[in-house]
Order: C-alpha cells, then structure tokens, then sequence
C-alpha cells in the first residue's frame, strides 16, 4: 500500500528505530558480558579446579607407591608420573638442583633446555617450595590476571634415599585448551551480537511500522484528508490506538462537514434578512416614502429583520467565545420567574402572528437562583423560538417551573411530531434542524447549540423528552440551600 510506502524510507532514518534498537542491543551486550564473567570466574575456575583433582585421582595409585618405596627404585615411574599429569615433572633435591626433567612422558635434555633453570629459580622463590622443604604439599593456579595458565602441583618423595621433590606443570594442554575455549567465545560473541543486531533491527522495524502507519494518518488528518484511516487489525495496544486515530478521522470528518453547513446555513441565514432589508429600503425610497404608514410599515419591518441578523451575528459570536471559554458568566442572585415572565413577553408577538398561545406556569413567583440573568435568558429565548418554530397553529405552549426537595426545573412544552431518538443527541449540535413542521425560521439556527453551551456552562442538567405528542424541553438546577 502506499502508506506502507510511506513510512519505510522514513522508519531507517527514525531515531525510535535507533533507541530500541540500541535498547536490545545494550541488553545483548549486557548478556554477553555475563556470559563471559561467568566463563572467567566461574566455568574456568571448575575447569581448572576439576583437571586438578582428576590429575590428583589419577596419581594416587602412584603416590601410595611412593609412600613406601624409592622413586629410583622404577625408573619408568617419572615418566608415567608426567604422561598421568598431561605436563611437565620436574624432580629436584633440596638444594634447589634440577635433577631429571619429564614433558607428557617422554625425559628431557637438561643441557639442551638451559631456560628450564629460569622457571627452577621462580619455583624454588615461591612461599609455596618454602612449605614443601618442610615436608608439606602444594598445589596452585598459575594465573595472570584474568588468564589461567595451568596449575602446578609439589609433593615430597625419596629419590635415592634422599628426600627430593616432585613439582608437576600442567602448562601446555590446560592453557591450549582454555585458549581454545576463549577463542570460540569470542566467535560466538562475534556470531551473537551479528544475528542479534539484525533481529534487534527487525523487531524494532516491526514494532514501529504500525507506529509510523498511526503517524502517516495523523499527519494526513492534519493536512484535511479526513478520509485517512491507519487500517490497523490488532488486538493490542496499537490496535486500540489506532481505533482511536479512526474514531478522531470519522469525528473530524463530521466536523469538516459541519463547518461547511454552518457556512452554509450562515450564508443562507443573513441573505434572507439582507434581501428583506434591501427590497423594503428600495421599496420605501422608491414608493412608498410619501405614505406615512406604509413607510413605517416598512421601515419597522427593515429594524425587525436587522435586529434578526443582529441577533443571529451575536449567537454565533457569543456561541464561539463561549466554546473557547473567553466569556466568564456574570452569576448574582436573580428572580426565575421574573426572567421567564420577560422573555415570554418578548416571544408573545412572534407567537401570536401565527395563531400560537404562550402560558407560564408557575406556583412559586419567590425562587431566587445564582445564575447569569442575560445568559438564561437567551436560553429561554431559543426555548420559546424553537418552540414556535415546530408548533402547528391555533396550539399552546406551556412553560413551566416545577420544584421539588432537590431541583428546579424548567420547562418549555409544545406540541407536536415526537423527535426520532437518533436525533434528539444531535439536535443540541451546531446548525442541526429537526424538519420544521410550518417552516418558520424564528432565532438564528444554532439555537440549540447555544442553550447547551450556557446551561453546561452553568453545570445545569438539560434534555428533551417526546411523550404523548408533546415535546419538551427541559433544564434543571440544584435547589439553593
């Protein structure tokens, strides 16, 4: 797809890519060093530690026998003695003097290896030859750091009737065999961290796909394709993600075809008052400027339709400072009935032009509420408005104020087609019109969209009900305590 298209040039070069996979990576990294902390102190260690002692096992027949008899006594001894050990035998008096010398069985030239005397001398300087001298022997691990070189072991033994020493070297095999084990750890060190950094950029490669799937549609939605969808099937967090940047596409869709009815609705609102107030004004300049009543006929009814456009330029002004919460509510302590009782004088001429009856209902005058006079009166206003906009001639309009231990509650009832259930969420939107029945135009069309706005301004409950051909409209506040 092209999406996928998209996003893979951008996912080599995304430092999200980098960090996790610098993140797996550092943890690859951190399990190799484990590894080889535990080969070091650990795996060498009993390597060591288990050659020594199945060197020890293998010499223990031998050292029965040298307990009771001279070494000399078997001259085949020393050689089988370094062939078991798997290194060097050394034998020398307790002077320190090299006497006959054994490398894996087979004897070797003192004369022709004069730098064996170099290693005499570093034996014969060890605490451990100190101790031996004394009858007493020792093994050790000859190591360097972190490298093992192999383990030497000393025993006392008689050598032509004299006490001599026995020091076996397990250099060669044992260090061969260490260095080849650290050889292959660093090749499988090499091999792991190769196909673990190609995994790691996989994986991460897979994981961030649907993320810059996600961020492509974002940024598509940011540029008004509301049609962009990251058409994610997942079921984890991704997957909900992406549901939601579909649900934020579907709703900013709905708000683009929105705005483009309010331009509309807007537009079609003001030419309709434009026009009235035009053709009247070229009326009266024309032809009817010398009949007095005519004129004010006609003049009154240009103010009518100019306070109407007024009216509506100030809704939307009032409606869009309120969504963007730049009009703070001016609350004091006001009458209710005295602010129904006003705006139902006001509405009263514009119901009876067709034949339309407005009746307060109310059994307590005395209700003070904290609220904004000016703010729910317009609510009322667009009550009344939307009420005589969907009421047939010659019917009623109740309004009442109904109390009871907790609330307060408001009412605006008219007759008429119950509003289908699907609507009656919509209805309180910007520039939503239920079909008028009579196909009066009274407010501004965004009516309803401004009593929600200052009512939840208010934190006032409202709602409409449909029952038994009425409908009503309705809003409720806490009673003051």
């Amino acid at each position: 797809m092209n999406i996928q298209k998209k996003f893979r040039t951008p996912a080599l070069k995304s430092r999200m890519v980098f960090r996790l996979w610098s993140g797996m990576m550092m943890l690859v990294l951190l399990g190799i060093g484990f590894m080889w902390m535990f080969h070091i102190y650990l795996f060498e260690q009993n390597y060591v530690k288990a050659a020594l002692t199945e060197t020890q096992k293998r010499l223990e027949p031998v050292m029965d026998d040298l307990s009771t008899q001279d070494l000399a006594d078997d001259p085949r001894l020393l050689s089988r003695m370094s062939h078991m050990a798997g290194g060097e035998l050394i034998l020398m008096n307790q002077q320190g003097k090299l006497i006959e010398m054994y490398s894996i069985g087979h004897k070797i030239n003192i004369q022709e290896h004069q730098d064996e005397q170099i290693v005499l001398n570093v034996i014969v300087r060890r605490q451990e030859f100190q101790e031996l001298l004394k009858g007493t022997p020792y093994r050790i691990v000859d190591r360097h750091r972190d490298r093992i070189f192999g383990f030497e072991m000393g025993f006392p033994v008689t050598y032509q009737g004299e006490t001599c020493f026995v020091i076996l070297h397990n250099m060669v095999m044992l260090k061969t065999t260490l260095d080849l084990n650290r050889r292959q750890l660093i090749l499988l060190t090499i091999l792991l961290t190769v196909t673990a950094s190609v995994l790691a950029l996989l994986v991460s490669r897979h994981f961030t796909r649907p993320v810059f799937q996600i961020k492509d549609a974002v940024d598509r939605l940011t540029r008004d394709d509301f049609s962009a969808r990251p058409e994610l099937k997942r079921d984890d967090e991704l997957g909900q993600l992406s549901d939601s940047v579909e649900k934020l596409g579907q709703k900013l869709q709905q708000v683009d075809i929105l705005r483009k009815e309010v331009i509309a609705n807007v537009s079609h609102e003001l030419r309709s008052p434009l026009a009235v107030i035009g053709g009247y004004a070229e009326l009266v300049r024309d032809i009817t400027w010398k009949n007095d009543s005519q004129r004010e006929e006609d003049l009154n009814l240009i103010i009518s339709e100019t306070k109407r456009m007024s009216e509506m330029v100030t809704d939307i002004l009032d409606y869009s400072q309120l969504q963007a919460g730049y009009i703070q509510l001016n609350k004091d302590w006001y009458q209710l009935y005295d602010i129904l009782e006003s705006e139902v004088s006001l509405c009263r001429p514009a119901a009876a032009q067709h034949q339309i009856r407005l009746k307060l209902e109310c059994q307590d005058k005395d209700i003070l509420l904290y609220l904004d006079a000016l703010k729910i009166s317009q609510v009322i206003r667009n009550l009344l408005y939307n009420a005589i906009n969907h009421t047939k001639e010659d019917e009623e309009i109740r309004i009442t104020i109904k109390q009871t231990a907790d609330t307060i509650c408001v009412a605006v009832i008219n007759p008429g087609e119950p509003i289908p259930p699907e609507e009656q969420a919509r209805i309180w939107e910007r520039y939503q019109r239920s079909q008028h029945q009579s196909g009066r135009r009274l407010g501004t069309g965004i009516g309803l969209s401004i009593v929600s706005t200052i009512l939840g301004a208010h934190k006032m409950s409202y709602g409409v009900d449909c029952q038994d051909n009425q409908i009503c409209f309705w809003f409720s506040c806490p009673f003051p305590s």
